[in-house]
């Protein structure tokens, strides 16, 4: 059963080739999956560094296509806020979008009223703004994401993450704990819902993630091949993927597409040098 009550009746979508997926970004089973590595961990360290990055490069990135005004909610990781979430706001503001953050404090988990509360702000957005919301999630933040468009496909526009564990066993993570203790809930072998919440959204759908991720195992972040879900590999850490001009780039050109008409991402020239899909 979805963590989130139903929202409408899901309609189908429209179908678009299919595209080959490298098997190096083809998910693992389960088992085969560990947490990442301490070494990994420590390079969690250069996160301040992406965010001067990304300072630098805020002439170049205001020069990103313009957004269409549809509203955009965003989604923190597990034990952050919306402090977190700033800085893209404020770029995906300066493109032209309608952004909103979740506005429940720190993200501890599924508590109780968080889900009935994501929930009322798509709607919310969704009759405000006569458009479909694009809902951003960043870490567990992508887990709401992505479960909410399953819920209420005909609200959402698109789904783009950023090194969420959407697929494998949570305690490929090396934040499982943390999660136990700040949700006070327990991590379980519970296979209907790790198979419900490996499914994608029937909506466009786009993973951002990195291989030298040190709190989330790189293959908990992969969709597998469909015509409306793809991957995208960034060099980054977990904690600045949210601050990194390289993600950020790739988000936004994901946001600009106009509705109805996505197509999965195509790093060409000197971009290719930056992505791997």
């Amino acid at each position: 059963m979805s963590p989130f009550p139903a929202c409408m009746p899901a309609s189908r979508s429209p179908r678009l080739p299919r595209r080959p997926t490298p098997t190096d970004h083809a998910p693992a089973a389960a088992h085969d999956l560990r947490a990442p590595n301490a070494w990994l961990l420590m390079l969690e360290g250069r996160a301040p560094w992406e965010y001067a990055a990304l300072l630098a490069t805020l002439p170049w990135m205001k020069k990103l296509p313009q957004g269409d005004g549809h509203p955009v909610l965003v989604f923190p990781g597990l034990g952050a806020n919306d402090l977190t979430t700033a800085p893209l706001r404020a770029l995906l503001d300066s493109l032209g979008y309608a952004t909103q953050p979740w506005q429940q404090g720190f993200n501890f988990g599924p508590r109780a009223g968080v889900l009935e509360q994501c929930r009322a702000h798509l709607e919310d957005l969704h009759r405000r703004h006569h458009r479909k919301v694009s809902l951003i999630g960043w870490s567990l933040g992508g887990i709401y994401a992505r479960e909410l468009a399953k819920e209420c496909p005909e609200l959402t526009r698109c789904v783009v993450t950023l090194g969420t564990p959407f697929t494998g066993h949570p305690r490929a993570t090396n934040a499982w704990r943390f999660f136990e203790m700040v949700s006070g809930q327990t991590v379980a072998d519970d296979h209907d819902l790790l198979a419900q919440i490996r499914q994608a959204p029937p909506v466009p759908t786009t993973s951002i993630y990195s291989k030298t991720d040190g709190v989330v195992a790189w293959r908990c972040s992969v969709n597998e091949p469909s015509p409306l879900a793809e991957n995208i590999e960034v060099q980054a850490s977990h904690i600045g993927l949210g601050v990194n001009p390289i993600a950020l780039y790739a988000l936004a050109d994901r946001l600009a597409q106009p509705e109805g008409q996505w197509q999965p991402f195509e790093p060409k020239g000197a971009r290719r040098w930056f992505y791997k899909t």
